[in-house]
C-alpha cells in the first residue's frame, strides 16, 4: 500500500510510503478531505486503485513498470466537466466538454499514475484527474493531486503493481509517517520540517 500523509500545518505537504520506501510530496492547496468536490483544490481521503501509467517518451525513458503504461499524446487531455458523458475519462483534444491537457509545456505530467478516484462510475461532481506526478520545483500544492519530485516519482513507479492502493489519511492523522504494515517506524521518529 503506498500511504500518503501529511506533516505541516497548512496541510499540503507529507510523506509517500511504500514499504520501507519514502518520499517528500505535496498535496492539493485544498488540503486533503473527505467530502472532495471538483475544483475544491482538495486531494481526496481514503483507499484508490492505481489505473495506469501516462508518460512523455519524448522526455523520459520510462523504467520497467507493472502497471499498465502508455505514452501521452500531444492530444491527449482528461475531461473535468461533471456534465459530460465522458467525465473523469482521457478524451482527445479538441472535445465539446471541458478538459485538462495531458501534453502539457512544463513537466509536471512527464509522467503520471492515475488515481482509481470517482471513476467506477464517475458521479456529480465528485471530482476528477485525481493523478500522482511530477511536482513543481518549489513544491507548491497542486490542485487535488498528489505530486513527488520528478527523480522520486521516477524511482516509486517501478515498484507499483496492479495490486498496489493508494491511501490517503485523513488531516487529523498529520504527523511522521504511520506503520502500516508491522514496518520498523523508528527511523522516521526523528522527522522535522528541516528535513525538506
Amino acid at each position: 500500500m503506498l500511504v500518503v500523509q501529511l506533516d505541516d500545518a497548512e496541510g499540503t505537504r507529507g510523506w509517500a510510503r511504500l514499504g520501507e520506501r519514502r518520499w517528500r510530496c505535496v498535496l492539493g492547496a485544498g488540503g486533503v478531505r473527505e467530502d472532495k468536490l471538483e475544483g475544491d483544490g482538495a486531494t481526496p481521503v481514503g483507499l484508490f486503485p492505481l489505473r495506469r501509467i501516462y508518460y512523455r517518451n519524448d522526455r523520459l525513458v520510462l523504467p520497467p513498470v507493472a502497471l499498465p503504461a502508455r505514452p501521452i499524446g500531444e492530444r491527449d487531455g482528461w475531461c473535468d466537466d461533471p456534465q459530460a458523458p465522458v467525465y473523469n475519462r482521457l478524451v482527445r483534444l479538441p472535445c465539446e466538454w471541458s478538459a485538462e491537457r495531458l501534453h502539457r509545456d512544463d513537466e509536471l505530467y512527464d509522467a503520471l499514475v492515475v488515481v482509481g478516484y470517482n471513476d467506477d462510475p464517475p458521479e456529480g461532481e465528485w471530482g476528477s484527474a485525481i493523478f500522482i506526478h511530477v511536482a513543481r520545483e518549489d513544491f507548491s500544492p497542486t490542485r487535488g493531486c498528489v505530486a513527488l519530485a520528478r527523480g522520486d516519482l521516477l524511482d516509486l513507479l517501478p515498484h507499483l503493481k496492479p495490486t498496489t492502493r493508494l491511501r490517503v489519511l485523513a488531516a487529523q492523522d498529520r504527523g511522521p509517517p504511520v506503520d502500516t504494515d508491522g514496518g520498523d517506524m523508528r527511523q522516521f521518529e526523528d522527522f522535522d520540517e528541516r528535513d525538506w
